[in-house]
């Protein structure tokens, strides 16, 4: 960013104000091929302005810029290309990196505003599966690397723990369930009930009827319903927790949907207030017409509320519990149309805060191009894909490096990552089709082979027992120059994932970075002895900073040996 501006600033000075700095820096362009320079600005938006051709702009503003930042400068086809000094920008990028260490790419957008983030949000008494894989590692490293850029970060997990599914699952229990069965495999178990009450309820529709009889129950806080939902709902958090534990993901807030009925009316009472409600069909609603939305329905003909109430009372309650400046919704994309219309009554509402609510949606984590289905009994668990993928880490170790130390630890962190690391190198819109065997791999563009390119850094600098204390070395060579191209794009990327709530420009990132780096180290003797040895493995350390602090942000861990 920074050789970005002092370009911009020499291109301002040339044009004599035509277009402002920020124009200027919108325009300017990484080519595609190395050998066309390290910057480009275009002139063919400055073609009318000037009355000239853009070859001939070009060409005018190539000769006319001087500055030692810069080796060479050309116009070609309309654009002026730059190249950097190497020599120059090595040395500042690599003594930076050395300086600033995991703090290399911190931004202070954020001016330590809070940011709520409401990610996972498993359901309670059901297994968390591979479909919640999606929303808790995209939601963890949003919350990472939006404090990467200078706001508080409030996690949330807010647990499906209330809803007429409990009434069918308490139905479900009383009717089939057994309580030691239970206890020995809770969710399991719970899972084999609920996926029974449909297969049943199929055949006899008054179980529905049940079901509603018992979340009424529930809802009137009948004893033994009360008793059977806590029951559920601690054996959940069990479960939950353990995984959370092998994903290293921890929240601030556990308050669920059942946390908010009592915040529920406060709500309804504000928009009958605000002459915001009116009568549907016997139920309650705001209109949205104006919007071009459907109404958002508040309270059903039998007076009771919905998720958009809830919802609307989750918001009121963050926002006065942490006053938030954003606040991230990290649901799937099927729940655009219902976080529209929450957060337009919100406005409407009259809070002006709430421009700063965003819904982070994210395609499906498909099996055989259907989506997974919990009610079908069609699920794949979170906890056996991550056993599996430990389970291969562990082979893999044992043939490659079977004296490594601290083996299982290495193994667990190789093969959590490979699976988080799948998930969160695809753009967060596209749909994921669920392949062990991809989410497996350990070459290629995936987690391990990012780890094992650190773990490789690592060792270089054993070997060459490298002293950070020695900052005075030039770096001066092209073989390096790709790698500190990468380097010097790292605070780049993070800006774009932070604007564009995309982890996966980070992931790709540190794939890229790898590659670079693997083939610089490919085609250079880095452990030589002879004068550049310290300078070569300077490079190597801040290789080993920056993907060190990637996989940081994106939830995963950098295993010094693999």
């Amino acid at each position: 960013m920074k050789y970005k501006h002092d370009f911009a600033n020499h291109l301002y000075k040339e044009l004599e104000g035509k277009l402002d700095k920020k124009e200027i820096i919108n325009l300017i362009e990484k080519p595609k091929h190395a050998q066309m320079g390290d910057m480009a600005f275009p002139c063919f938006e400055l073609a009318k302005l000037l009355r000239k051709s853009p070859q001939l702009i070009a060409s005018d503003i190539a000769c006319d810029i001087e500055s030692s930042l810069f080796e060479k400068i050309e116009a070609v086809g309309g654009y002026v290309n730059v190249f950097l000094n190497k020599q120059k920008v090595s040395s500042e990028i690599i003594k930076e990196i050395i300086k600033k260490q995991h703090h290399y790419g911190d931004l202070n957008l954020g001016n330590n505003g809070v940011v709520t983030i409401d990610f996972s949000s498993p359901n309670i008494a059901k297994p968390f599966s591979m479909g919640h894989l999606r929303s808790t590692v995209i939601g963890n490293a949003l919350a990472h690397i939006t404090e990467k850029c200078g706001y508080r970060v409030v996690r949330i997990n807010h647990l499906g723990d209330w809803g007429t599914q409990f009434g069918k699952l308490i139905t479900a229990y009383k009717k089939w369930g057994n309580e030691e069965e239970v206890k020995q495999n809770p969710i399991k178990t719970l899972l084999a009930y609920y996926v029974k009450f449909h297969d049943e309820a199929e055949k006899d529709s008054e179980l529905e009827n049940e079901g509603r009889y018992w979340f009424k129950k529930l809802e009137d806080g009948d004893q033994e319903a009360v008793k059977l939902w806590k029951w559920f709902r601690d054996e959940s958090l069990k479960e939950f927790s353990r995984i959370y534990t092998l994903l290293n993901i921890s929240f601030d807030s556990y308050h669920g949907e059942a946390f908010y009925n009592d915040k529920m009316d406060r709500i309804v009472q504000i928009l009958e207030g605000k002459n915001l409600l009116v009568e549907s069909d016997s139920a309650q609603v705001v209109p949205l017409e104006n919007e071009d939305l459907p109404p958002c329905l508040i309270k059903k003909s039998d007076g009771a509320t919905l998720y958009a109430t809830r919802d609307l009372a989750a918001a009121l309650y963050r926002q006065e519990t942490y006053h938030f400046t954003k606040s991230l919704y990290v649901v799937g994309n099927e729940q655009s149309l219902h976080f529209k219309q929450v957060f337009t009554v919100l406005e409407k509402m009259g809070y002006k805060w709430a421009s700063g609510m965003t819904h982070i949606a994210f395609g499906m984590m498909l099996k055989e191009g259907k989506k997974m289905s919990t009610r079908k009994g069609k699920v794949v668990l979170l906890e056996e894909v991550l056993e599996e993928a430990i389970s291969l880490a562990c082979q893999t170790i044992e043939e490659k490096n079977p004296s490594l130390q601290n083996k299982n630890e290495v193994a667990a962190q190789v093969g959590v990552g490979a699976v988080m690391f799948h998930d969160l190198k695809n753009y967060r819109m596209n749909d994921i089709e669920f392949s062990l065997e991809d989410m497996l791999k350990f070459d290629g563009e995936t987690g391990p082979y990012v780890q094992y390119t650190h773990a490789r850094a690592c060792s270089l600098l054993r070997k060459g027992e490298f002293k950070l204390s020695n900052h005075d070395f030039v770096i001066d060579d092209d073989q390096s120059w790709p790698v500190v191209t990468m380097l010097r794009e790292f605070p780049d990327v993070i800006e774009r994932a932070v604007e564009k709530y995309d982890p996966s420009q980070i992931a790709k990132y540190v794939v890229d970075l790898s590659q670079a780096f693997n083939k610089y180290y490919g085609n250079v003797r880095i452990l030589e002895e002879d004068g550049q040895k310290e300078a070569r493995l300077a490079v190597v350390y801040t290789v080993m900073v920056v993907l060190k602090e990637g996989l940081r942000l994106l939830g995963i861990s950098a295993p010094e040996e693999m």
